[in-house]
């Protein structure tokens, strides 16, 4: 049985920051619970490293809460904008790593990913299904929804351009990709740490989406 609007919510905000916006979720839920349709949750994550660690356990639990209340988990392997590594609240570029090895790890997600969730009812998506197959002059049509001075917003960008640090323009593709995945999706809800903010609002440019934001 479905739980009500104000069970629901006391569940999905145990353990969050912050919820964009509340109001927002709410309408969803309502609209969930009249049309007896669940939500889609995402939550991405780049397979760039051969583990998932500590802190992927907090979004993981929060994925099966949102599980156990009916909901549909779309669990994204980040396996194209691994192979650029997320540029967040790093002052360089990470390595990027080769096709193989973001499949080798991602192989490994899966596997970890089913102590906590319940696999067989999650969608496991990978964004080069649609990023492998977009031609240049569609890449450049989605950087028309973002500007400079949006990205220039970011924090760790800020710092760097007033220290005459370099920022790739690589740095500022990584959060449209980001974006560009839950409208590819059809999110609802989206997911993320609190590092993860900036690459969740900017998904909110291109999608009206609520992004609950976790510890």
């Amino acid at each position: 049985m479905t739980l009500d609007i104000k069970s629901q919510l006391e569940i999905i905000k145990r353990g969050v920051v912050d919820i964009i916006s509340e109001d927002e979720l709410k309408k969803k839920l309502e609209e969930s619970i009249a049309k007896n349709r669940p939500l889609k949750i995402k939550a991405g994550f780049d397979p760039t490293a051969p583990d998932l660690h500590l802190g992927h356990t907090v979004l993981l639990r929060k994925l099966r809460q949102f599980q156990d209340l009916g909901h549909k988990v779309l669990f994204l392997i980040g396996d194209f904008t691994g192979r650029i590594g997320d540029p967040t609240g790093r002052s360089e570029l990470r390595k990027q790593l080769t096709p193989e090895e973001v499949l080798k790890n991602a192989q490994t997600y899966k596997e970890q990913v089913a102590k906590i969730l319940d696999v067989n009812k999650i969608e496991v998506v990978f964004n080069s299904s649609w990023f492998d197959n977009m031609s240049v002059l569609e890449m450049l049509r989605l950087t028309a929804h973002a500007t400079v001075s949006q990205m220039l917003a970011r924090a760790d960008f800020k710092k760097r351009l007033a220290k005459g640090e370099d920022i790739s323009l690589l740095e500022f593709m990584y959060p449209i990709l980001q974006g560009y995945d839950s409208v590819k999706l059809e999110a609802d809800v989206e997911l993320g740490g609190t590092d993860q903010i900036f690459n969740l609002l900017v998904g909110r440019i291109f999608k009206g989406i609520s992004a609950s934001l976790c510890r």
